[in-house]
Order: structure tokens, then C-alpha cells, then sequence
């Protein structure tokens, strides 16, 4: 599982200006590594960015959880037993920080930085689709030694540099995060980054562009809903509105038992085909 979360204006009653919601997004696609299930995002509203919401949402959650930085996703790993998710970090966010730092001034260093992890997005392009035993000897072979030497670089590098330099901040970042970082390595089920949500966040970045805000609380919780059944169809490669429509007029028309439901998730919808026309009356 991929997770991350961004903000929503969301009006706040009697003070006649909006407040910052968070949406949060929990997606699912095991396509990179041939794994079974079907791909699927989830979307939760929340008033806040406390660490205590992804712990509510994803409370008894055992398996792999990718990430940002964000340090509120560590509460859902027990400090005293360590039981929780496996904890993994996303190198996308890792290279967004040295790429601000070329930005800015053009440092040669920063720039061998953005070469080095670029080599290990080169091996992940041939390994893509690959099962994930295949995808973990991969790395093992060929990622490893390349990460290895990034660490020992990095580490050399920032004893050379002022503290507060940006560069040096970029480094103690992704030497920071290194553990969760190398997971990648020894299991093929992890990517190296957390891009399959940040995909999913951006038609909502659209959506507040357009919609300007939420309504209230409640209307922060349907926007998840809503996003939920959009971005889950559009992972199915089905389109959004086709699958809605026939679906509520199913629903609606009572033509779709309760005991049928599972017939028109998207994976299914797809794999039936075109439906029959609802009959009216």
C-alpha cells in the first residue's frame, strides 16, 4: 500500500473565511510486480494532519506501507514491539531535494546526486512487470552496489560541507530515511517511490482548483467518497462516468441485488463487458 495526503479549503461556518482539511489517500497496484488483486485508491477526510488519523485509518494494518517523510505515519509502527506496517520511504521525495538544490545554484554535486539515483530509476524501467523474486534478484545484483556507494558518497560528502548549506540538508534528508529507503532491495513488491498516489492526488489538486473549496466537514468526507469511486474506476481503465451511470441506475432500479454488488466493481464491470440496457418502468 502507497500513502499520502494534501490539503482542502473546506469553509468553516460563522468565521466567513475556509480552514485547511486534509485528504488523505491509501492506493493499492501490484501491476508493477505481476501481483494479483486489482489496482484500487481510497480516499479519507480529516479536519487536521494529526498522526493519530492515517493511525485510525490503517489501525491493524500489517503489511507494506510506502511513504513520504511525513514523521506521522511512525505512529503506526509500535515504538516498544515494532509491530506495524513495513515502513518504506519513496525516493522521488528524496531526489525533489537535491533537484531544488541544482535548481537553485546549479551544484555540480546535487546534480551527481540526481545521476546516481537516476541509475537506479534506469534498472527499474527493465525490471517493471517482472515478478517480484525476479525484481528483488535484480536489485540485489545490480541496485545494491549502486545504493551502496550512494550511501558511502553522501556520507563522505556532508562531513566536507557547512551544516546549513542546502545540499547538506538534502543529504542528512535521505541519509535520515536511509532504512526505509533500502527496503526496496531485499523485497520486489516495494517501488521505489510513492508516484501510483501522487497520481492519484493530482485530480484532486484540479478539483480544488475548480471547486474552490468544501462546503463543510461532511462535504470533505463525500469528496473522498467521490474520489475513492472516480480514481479506483480509473485505475481499471474504466471510464468514470459510463461505469457510474450504468451502475446507480442498476442500484437505483433494484436490477443489481445486494447479494450482487461485487458484480460491479470495476474490475468486474470490465470484464463483462457492455451491460444489457436497464429496462424502464
Amino acid at each position: 500500500m502507497v500513502a499520502d495526503d494534501t490539503t482542502l479549503p473546506v469553509l468553516d461556518p460563522g468565521r466567513g473565511r475556509t480552514k485547511t482539511g486534509r485528504l488523505w489517500c491509501y492506493a493499492v497496484d501490484n501491476r508493477p510486480w505481476s501481483g494479483p488483486g486489482h489496482p484500487a485508491a481510497a480516499y479519507a477526510y480529516s479536519e487536521d494532519r494529526k498522526g493519530e488519523h492515517p493511525a485510525s485509518h490503517l489501525k491493524g494494518f500489517r503489511g507494506l506501507l510506502q511513504v513520504d517523510g511525513y514523521a506521522g505515519f511512525g505512529r503506526l509502527v509500535a515504538k516498544e514491539t515494532n509491530e506495524g506496517p513495513t515502513l518504506a520511504f519513496c525516493w522521488t521525495h528524496t531526489r525533489r531535494k537535491f533537484y531544488d538544490v541544482f535548481a537553485a545554484n546549479k551544484s555540480p554535486l546535487a546534480h551527481e546526486a540526481l545521476q546516481r539515483i537516476g541509475a537506479l530509476y534506469a534498472i527499474e524501467a527493465d525490471i517493471r512487470g517482472q515478478t517480484a523474486e525476479h525484481r528483488k534478484q535484480m536489485r540485489q545484483q545490480r541496485s545494491r552496489p549502486l545504493v551502496e556507494a550512494l550511501h558511502t558518497w553522501l556520507t563522505g560528502l556532508l562531513e566536507r560541507l557547512s551544516g546549513r548549506s542546502t545540499l547538506a540538508q538534502a543529504i542528512r534528508y535521505a541519509l535520515n530515511h536511509w532504512k526505509g529507503l533500502i527496503l526496496f532491495l531485499d523485497d520486489g513488491r516495494f517501488e521505489l517511490d510513492t508516484n501510483i498516489v501522487e497520481r492519484a492526488m493530482r485530480p484532486v489538486a484540479l478539483g480544488r482548483k475548480n471547486a474552490l473549496f468544501a462546503g463543510a466537514d461532511s462535504g470533505g468526507k463525500h469528496w473522498a467518497i467521490v474520489a475513492t469511486l472516480i480514481q479506483t474506476a480509473k485505475l481499471n481503465d474504466v471510464e468514470p462516468l459510463a461505469w457510474l451511470t450504468d451502475v446507480l441506475k442498476r442500484v437505483v432500479s433494484g436490477q443489481t441485488k445486494r447479494n450482487q454488488l461485487d458484480t460491479l466493481l470495476p474490475w468486474n464491470w470490465t470484464s463483462q463487458g457492455q451491460f444489457e440496457p436497464v429496462k424502464s418502468g
